[in-house]
């Protein structure tokens, strides 16, 4: 048995530790790459330019990283199944772990539900591209249908900015788990007189009082890093517990940050000792998103996503043009048109190229989560 004194040069890693067998030298060189693997990730994500944090294609790295990580820890407990099934202090860990999961699942559907809302967003976007067509000549009858389609953008996105705040919003109810048709029926008879209302319907599926501050907080309840008997005890697997307990908070807190859901609060206070390798990237990422968070421009948005942004400033644009518009139209007044509608293009294809993506990511996260969850409960009552 190790002693607690060998593991007191370092919480993160067991290179220091006497290795009394070869069984303990392959496990450590295991643990040691895991952390390796996560810190060599969210380096990685934190190397990004300003301009690309919190855009879709970072958001796609993000949850990659997440799922490697997933997989690794997954192989992990599956190595040493027979140490994690009624060992204590080890079984009530992986326990903790397997519960702050379980409570990711209702992000894992909010979050599907925002990327529904901003689908909602860019048929409307679409709407506006089609009226302000350049290869016909545009009038005033183009401009009326582009700015009720940009009215009904504002109606929606508003309706989110609410949402946010008060979570008071209409009864959720689609998920990756379950599927309710006949409330999705009786929602949509009730909402035809509103498009914003029918989409809606369609999407939620959390409860009305859900609150993704409250539920982050109770993902992120409890958490703090391993005492070192605690690591002796479990010969060192309560380290990658611990880790990717972090990740998945900090991972869910960053969706959370960028894509519409109920009661965005993204107070959460996200410690982590810096002895660990990976804690400086994760710091550093979570301080940049809560720095973009304070901007004047993205305080009151219903998402930090870089695509929402574009959105918000291409039909802030393209209301004021309207605005100061003359018809017929003047050669530059043309030209400016035709430069806002490419920009509003620009937006509505990265919407199409990543929001699909990653809807399958977050997907594929949900069910590990289950998978996982369900493996754990099988090797527990097999010990």
């Amino acid at each position: 048995m190790r002693t607690t004194a060998e593991f007191q040069g370092s919480v993160l890693n067991l290179r220091g530790v006497q290795v009394h067998s070869m069984e303990g030298s392959s496990m450590e060189q295991e643990l040691d790459l895991f952390q390796k693997h996560v810190t060599e990730r969210f380096l990685e994500l934190s190397s990004v330019e300003s301009g690309e944090l919190l855009s879709l294609s970072w958001v796609r790295k993000l949850l990659d990283s997440l799922l490697s990580c997933q997989e690794e820890f997954r192989v992990i407990l599956h190595n040493h199944r027979a140490q994690v099934s009624n060992h204590p202090p080890l079984d009530r860990m992986v326990g903790e772990f397997f519960e702050r999961s379980v409570k990711a699942l209702d992000v894992c559907n909010a979050i599907r539900d925002g990327v529904e809302q901003i689908r909602q967003w860019q048929k409307l976007l679409e709407i506006v591209i089609c009226a302000l067509d350049q290869k016909r000549s545009i009038g005033e009858g183009q401009f009326r249908r582009a700015k009720k389609a940009l009215v009904d953008l504002a109606i929606g996105m508003l309706d989110d900015k609410e949402s946010n705040s008060s979570g008071s919003i209409a009864h959720r109810n689609r998920s990756f788990g379950r599927n309710n048709n006949g409330s999705r029926d009786h929602h949509h008879s009730n909402n035809q007189h509103n498009s914003f209302g029918h989409f809606r319907s369609l999407s939620w599926s959390v409860s009305r009082n859900w609150s993704a501050a409250r539920q982050l907080q109770a993902i992120g309840n409890n958490l703090s890093p391993p005492k070192a008997n605690d690591i002796v005890a479990t010969n060192g697997l309560a380290l990658p517990i611990y880790t990717m307990s972090c990740i998945l908070v900090f991972v869910m807190w960053a969706l959370v940050a960028a894509i519409p859901c109920q009661d965005r609060g993204l107070g959460l206070h996200f410690s982590v000792p810096r002895q660990f390798l990976w804690a400086a990237p994760v710091v550093a990422l979570h301080e940049r998103i809560v720095e973009e968070s304070k901007k004047r421009e993205r305080k009151n948005t219903c998402g930090l996503l870089k695509e929402i942004h574009q959105i918000e400033k291409c039909a802030r644009v393209i209301n004021e043009l309207a605005d100061s518009l003359q018809f017929p139209l003047s050669e530059k007044k043309g030209e400016e048109v035709r430069q806002s509608v490419q920009d509003v293009s620009r937006v509505c294809e990265a919407l199409k190229d990543g929001l699909d993506p990653m809807e399958r990511q977050v997907r594929e996260v949900f069910h590990r989560i289950v998978r996982s969850r369900t493996e754990g409960l099988d090797t527990h009552g097999r010990g």
